[in-house]
């Protein structure tokens, strides 16, 4: 009978579509991780070293998410991964693994490096900061290829600014070290303050190379002394003398910055909106726990294997373009889903403000408004960079 014929039709139809599915060649999306942290010397504290795998642990878990996924797909993600002990070496491995036909990098190298890596890259590659949280890079060393998933100093300055603007925190003891990420880290929190209407009553430099585990109880009450302050604001990145500060003042009042509540990317104490179930898997695969640099690595992997989901190819102009359309979302569990400003590249996300065993709140913050993201009030928005790298 006619219906059953087409009836016969449709499954053969059917059959072949499967078949031919089944045989396809799956899509193949070689990806490099290229890492170099310059020996910064000795540090003049107990403070604890990061592990030398951060960023790269959480590259290979993304990796490992994508594939997950890609299982259903026919996408198979491949990551080559080299951790370097020079510039140089950089440089060789960026080269090498262009020539082993990758497109798709994701580095946590200085932003220096950045810079010559920008220089060197071809127009078919894509590349992610996963580690450099200059704000030269979101101002005005911009490069067409570089997107970054790790927040600025002005990202994270920013929120701090914030949650001392709605605490009533205003007048401000800044404390800061010598070193340039000390100073950089200070110059971006000047410019919050500036933007938040925060008072730096005191802006004091660390100047002493003086063992504070013998000293801190003598040395900070003095260095600390004024006629009064809300909050001390410190500006140690590798912890020279921070972690001292905290009960050592010459006011009682609150630590914050980069010791004592800090703004960060990711800790171990963020859970909410599904963030534990990261939190555990990234603890099954490298026996620690997740940081920062861990997950702006995440971050930039999984968006590559969300655009390329979405859009069926490993094409890197179709990804960009994806990448930087409305139709993107990372779901990164930090309560909003993350995108990509289209001027600079920065990655829009929550910061998270931490003390070493709690989550104290999350920027930004009601109050704070924008006409377009109130994650664009972190950070430099459009009109302040001089970058535009996506029109």
């Amino acid at each position: 009978m006619p219906g059953h014929r087409l009836i016969r039709k449709l499954i053969f139809g059917v059959l072949l579509v499967a078949s031919a599915a089944l045989h396809a060649e799956p899509l193949v999306v070689p990806m490099g991780y290229i890492q170099w942290v310059p020996d910064q010397g000795p540090v003049l504290s107990n403070v604890i070293p990061k592990p030398a795998d951060s960023g790269l642990r959480g590259a290979e878990l993304a990796t490992a998410d994508n594939n997950t996924t890609g299982r259903f797909l026919d996408q198979n993600y491949r990551m080559a991964t080299s951790v370097a002990d020079s510039e140089e070496g950089v440089l060789a491995s960026f080269d090498r693994m262009l020539a082993d036909g990758v497109r798709l990098f994701v580095f946590r190298v200085p932003a220096k490096t950045l810079t010559a890596l920008s220089k060197r890259a071809r127009p078919d590659v894509l590349m992610f900061n996963a580690g450099a949280r200059d704000d030269g890079l979101r101002l005005r060393d911009c490069a067409p290829s570089l997107l970054h998933t790790i927040p600025s100093y002005a990202m994270l300055t920013d929120a701090l600014g914030q949650w001392l603007n709605q605490r009533r925190w205003n007048e401000v003891f800044l404390i800061s070290g010598p070193t340039a990420e000390d100073k950089a880290w200070a110059a971006a929190f000047h410019r919050s303050a500036r933007r938040f209407g925060l008072d730096i009553v005191e802006d004091k430099p660390w100047t002493f190379d003086a063992d504070l585990r013998r000293s801190a109880s003598r040395e900070l009450p003095l260095f600390t002394q004024a006629d009064d302050y809300d909050v001390v604001v410190v500006a140690d990145v590798r912890g020279d003398f921070g972690e001292y500060v905290p009960f050592h003042t010459w006011l009682p009042r609150p630590v914050v910055g980069t010791q004592g509540m800090t703004p960060v990317a990711w800790h171990r104490v963020v859970e909410s909106w599904g963030a534990t179930q990261l939190q555990n898997r990234f603890r099954e695969l490298a026996q620690r726990n997740m940081n920062s640099e861990d997950y702006a690595a995440w971050a930039a992997v999984r968006a590559i294997g969300t655009a390329v989901t979405e859009t069926g190819s490993a094409e890197v102009k179709t990804l960009r373009s994806f990448l930087f359309s409305d139709q993107f979302q990372l779901a990164g569990f930090k309560g909003r889903k993350l995108t990509f400003r289209t001027w600079n590249g920065q990655l829009r996300q929550p910061i998270p403000l931490v003390h070493p065993r709690g989550l104290v709140d999350r920027a930004p913050f009601e109050g704070f408004l924008h006409p377009r993201s109130r994650m664009d009030t972190l950070g430099f928005d459009r009109p302040e960079s001089e970058c535009r790298i996506n029109g």
